[in-house]
């Protein structure tokens, strides 16, 4: 039987920290990890974006995505 998630509550009944078994704990912050890379790179993409949006208002010639590819070959 898992142990159930307990609450340590302050004098007037209010939750203020929480025990939660470690196998449970293990899991969580593993799928907060996972969801931590997945925002850092969709982040990246969003801010990639706005700066070619930018460079392109200004007139700047973009690298493109083969040169890019066989720069990154060398």
């Amino acid at each position: 039987m898992a142990t159930p998630i307990q609450f340590i509550v302050d004098h007037e009944g209010r939750k203020k920290s929480v025990i939660v078994p470690f196998k449970q704990w293990e899991e969580l912050n593993q799928r907060y990890e996972r969801l931590n890379n997945k925002f850092q790179i969709l982040t990246g993409i969003k801010e990639a974006m706005t700066e070619v949006e930018h460079a392109r208002k200004a007139g700047k010639e973009l690298q493109t995505l083969t040169d890019f590819l066989d720069e990154s070959r060398d």
